[in-house]
């Protein structure tokens, strides 16, 4: 009933930028909450950022001052802005939406397939 599409990733060189997208589409009524996760081969996924409501904001403390989430309401889709990358970022980054659907009355957490990002040193 409701995917939600990554775009964006790749390889880039230490200190490089890169842009993610995540694209929700089915029987939505309202997007609560959008954002990303990422996991690193042989760790926990984490939280990277996320959006709550209009300007509720919350970063992991290792991207902060680095990457910008933003979401675009009208579309449903949220955005990772990546500057100044680092090895230590490589990971698969996963969008995740907290989501009710025409059918429901409470949020559920849908989660996009994942997007390689490789920072080379």
């Amino acid at each position: 009933q409701v995917q939600l599409v990554e775009s964006g990733g790749g390889l880039v060189q230490d200190g490089g930028s890169l842009r993610l997208s995540c694209v929700a589409s089915g029987s939505i009524r309202s997007i609560v909450a959008m954002g990303w996760f990422r996991q690193a081969p042989g760790k926990q996924r984490e939280l990277v950022a996320g959006i709550r409501g209009a300007d509720n904001f919350n970063y992991a403390g290792s991207v902060e001052g680095r990457f910008t989430v933003s979401r675009d309401n009208a579309k449903n889709t949220v955005y990772l802005q990546m500057n100044s990358l680092e090895p230590a970022d490589t990971a698969v980054y996963y969008c995740y939406g907290d989501i009710v659907l025409h059918s429901t009355w409470h949020p559920a957490r849908y989660w996009g397939q994942g997007t390689q990002v490789t920072v080379s040193s």
